[in-house]
Order: C-alpha cells, then sequence, then structure tokens
C-alpha cells in the first residue's frame, strides 16, 4: 500500500481533498488526519472491519477502545443508549474541544471499536479540518492518535508516516497540533463522574460543570491489571525507544543526581540525553538536553512534549533522564504521559 500525504490548511481548507479521504473511510480503508489535540488515525466507526484494521495498522491491543468522533453534537444519540444531563452539560461547556466522555453504547457500535465493552469513547474535536474531514466520512470516525502502539503521539505529519508509510490509505497534513496531548477522558457512564485520562481539560473545570470528579487511581500510579475503559490506562504508552527514567525532587538534587548518572554512561559509552526546564538545562552535562519550556509554561511543555521524545528517538538517545514537573492544572497530564513514557520508573530524591 502506498501511503498519499496530502497539505490540508485550517484556514484554507481543501474540500475536495477531504471529499477523497472521506470516500476511503466509506470503503473501509484508514485515514490519518490532524486534530487540537494530537494526529488520529481514522476509520469508520460502525464498520468493525475498519476498527479491525486500526488495531492492525497500529500493532495495538484490541481490547484497548477506540474513541469516536463526531462533527456535530446531535450525533451522539446514533452512538449511546442514553444521553444523560450531565452527558449534555459537559458537550455544552466543552465540545467541540479536547474533551472525551464515556457513555453507555448502543446497538449501532461494534464491539471491536469499543475493545468489546459496553460503553463508548466520543469526542467532537475543535479543528476544523478534522470535524470536515469527519462530516466527508460520513460523520463517526473512531481514531485513536497515529502512531505504532507505545510510541509517543504524533504532533507532526512526518511523525504519522514514520510510524504508519505503507500502513495506511492517506495522511492529512495539517501542520504542527497545537495542544500536543491528548483529549482528556471522563467517565459519564458510572454513579459518579470519573476521570480516567487528564489533559487540558482539568478536574477543576470539570468539577465547576459536573460537581465531583472521582480520578482513577491508576492515572498517576502502576498500570492497572483491570480491563481498560479508556485509551492510555493499561498498557505502556507514549514511550521512546530509548529507557527513560523520572527524577523528581529540588532543582538542585535533580541536577546533581543526573549529572552523575550521565557521567557513568559516558563513562560505559552509552548515549544519553535530558529533558528539562529552561531554568535548569544550562547546569547538565550533557550534548542532548530538549527544553520543553520555562517551569510555568505548562502549555508549552505540553506542546513539545511528544515532539521532543521523537527527537529523541531520531538522534539514538538510548537513556533519557527527565526532571518532574508539577501536577497542578495541565501539569497533571503532563506528568501521566511522562511516568507512561518511563513506565513508571522514577526517583524521589
Amino acid at each position: 500500500m502506498q501511503t498519499k500525504v496530502v497539505l490540508q490548511d485550517e484556514k484554507n481548507i481543501d474540500y475536495a481533498t477531504l471529499k477523497e479521504a472521506g470516500d476511503i473511510i466509506k470503503k473501509g480503508g484508514l485515514v490519518a488526519f490532524p486534530t487540537e489535540t494530537v494526529y488520529g488515525l481514522g476509520g469508520d466507526a460502525l464498520n468493525p472491519e475498519s476498527s479491525r484494521k486500526i488495531y492492525e495498522a497500529k500493532g495495538r491491543p484490541s481490547d484497548n477502545p477506540l474513541i469516536v468522533h463526531v462533527c456535530e453534537k446531535e450525533d451522539v444519540a446514533l452512538l449511546t443508549s442514553c444521553v444523560s444531563e450531565e452527558a449534555k452539560a459537559v458537550m455544552e461547556a466543552f465540545w467541540p474541544g479536547p474533551l472525551t466522555i464515556i457513555l453507555p453504547k448502543s446497538d449501532k457500535v461494534p464491539y471491536e471499536t469499543t475493545g468489546g465493552l459496553e460503553t463508548v469513547a466520543i469526542r467532537m474535536p475543535s479543528h476544523a479540518v478534522a470535524r470536515e474531514f469527519i462530516r466527508a466520512a460520513g460523520g463517526y470516525v473512531a481514531a485513536p492518535s497515529a502512531n505504532l502502539s507505545g510510541r509517543p503521539s504524533p504532533t507532526l505529519a512526518c511523525y504519522v508516516l514514520e510510524d504508519m508509510d505503507g500502513r495506511i490509505d492517506m495522511i492529512l497534513d495539517g501542520g504542527d497540533i497545537p495542544i500536543g496531548l491528548e483529549s482528556t477522558i471522563v467517565d459519564l457512564s458510572g454513579d459518579k463522574p470519573t476521570l480516567l485520562r487528564p489533559g487540558v481539560i482539568t478536574p477543576d473545570m470539570l468539577e465547576e460543570v459536573l460537581g465531583e470528579v472521582e480520578i482513577d487511581p491508576t492515572i498517576l500510579e502502576g498500570n492497572s491489571k483491570a480491563r481498560p475503559k479508556a485509551p492510555g490506562m493499561k498498557y505502556r504508552h507514549y514511550a521512546p525507544k530509548g529507557d527513560m527514567l523520572l527524577i523528581e525532587g529540588t532543582s538542585e538534587k535533580v541536577v546533581e543526581e543526573i549529572n552523575r548518572s550521565l557521567a557513568k554512561d559516558k563513562e560505559a559509552g552509552i548515549k544519553a540525553g535530558v529533558i528539562a526546564t529552561r531554568e535548569n538545562a544550562p547546569f547538565y552535562n550533557s550534548d542532548i538536553v530538549k527544553i520543553l519550556g520555562g517551569k510555568d509554561e505548562t502549555d508549552k511543555i505540553a506542546a513539545s512534549l511528544y515532539r521532543c521524545l521523537r527527537e529523541m528517538d531520531d538522534e539514538g538517545v538510548e537513556k533519557i533522564y527527565s526532571e518532574s514537573f508539577t501536577t497542578e492544572g495541565i501539569g497533571h497530564a503532563i506528568m501521566n504521559r511522562l511516568l507512561k513514557a518511563a513506565g513508571y520508573k522514577k526517583i524521589t530524591l
């Protein structure tokens, strides 16, 4: 299969190309497309064979649910047996945008799309190209991130091509992605709203609409052995090829510990790099230091994270040492992704 790459400008949408992409989806093919969070790998959400193709292209475990993307709020009614008042409230507050909700599934949604669950994950992206592509594809596009399973999610089309070349029919290249972290996921199918994956829609923001929101304990802890209710809950995700370790503590102690490890790696002939804040970067004794942003620039840190991990792979880094970041606000999502990328390997000084 030859993967076609086509440029798409959000401010000047090429509808002829989107029709071509939509036709691919309707015929059971796969198309990668830009959203405001990361690039998605789209297939027909209501076609079991399309969902199977997504799992195959990604090398993704089939019990890891896919998110169904819609372009209109009204389209949710086809996907679920119950659009609750809570669901209506968060859809009104945060859609279109980087929030995924989990609801009881309808008979229209195949189990191949939900990972065998009786619930369905749904979101309406704010990216104009994404919404018009979904419309052209028939209104229901199942899409995980457009990367090989376990690797850092792509925020540039070149990384989609790196992982998916020859595996999918088309890539819609919408340029750099603004947010850089996957959508927040909140489960509204049970007795209490529960945060399953943190993102730029924070728990505080959700609580303003829903009242109390429980937080799944696996978010900043080890992997759950339970069947995942949402993408990213059970398996190692977002991981670079190199071995990664998080170092937590005061800036002085973190710099000292990482430099000690870098010296040992150099002596052993191991290529090592550091993920750092702008403030600490000058103090590391390494030729490879990736600056995500300043300590208080959490939006910039989030947007830079996956690109940084991919660049580490590009440069053949074998060991990666990362500073820890605040868990306030979007920092909660940043630390969730870093811990997943490191396989929950962390040293607290």
